[in-house]
């Protein structure tokens, strides 16, 4: 444990981060999953608004620093190759 208040200020802070980008990078993994199974259906209504959302979600997780920016525009060109 941390002696100083400023550190445990820190460490609270950061198990607070690592939780945030935790969740937001099993929502980027879920959706892309979704999208990926929609991409196998005929539905191209749904397949448009999977494919939407994950962009959206993607952009917010690179512009976070949570997934770098690389592999954001990388999945969303694999999805949007194979419509």
């Amino acid at each position: 444990m941390p002696n100083k208040p400023a550190a445990t200020k820190a460490l609270r802070q950061s198990i607070k981060r690592a939780k945030t980008n935790l969740r937001m990078k099993t929502h980027f993994k879920q959706t892309y999953k979704k999208a990926v199974e929609l991409k196998k259906g005929s539905d191209d209504q749904a397949k448009k608004t999977a494919f939407a959302k994950f962009q959206q979600i993607a952009d917010k997780a690179a512009k976070k620093n949570v997934i770098s920016k690389a592999l954001a525009n990388r999945k969303k060109s694999v999805l949007m190759k194979s419509k």
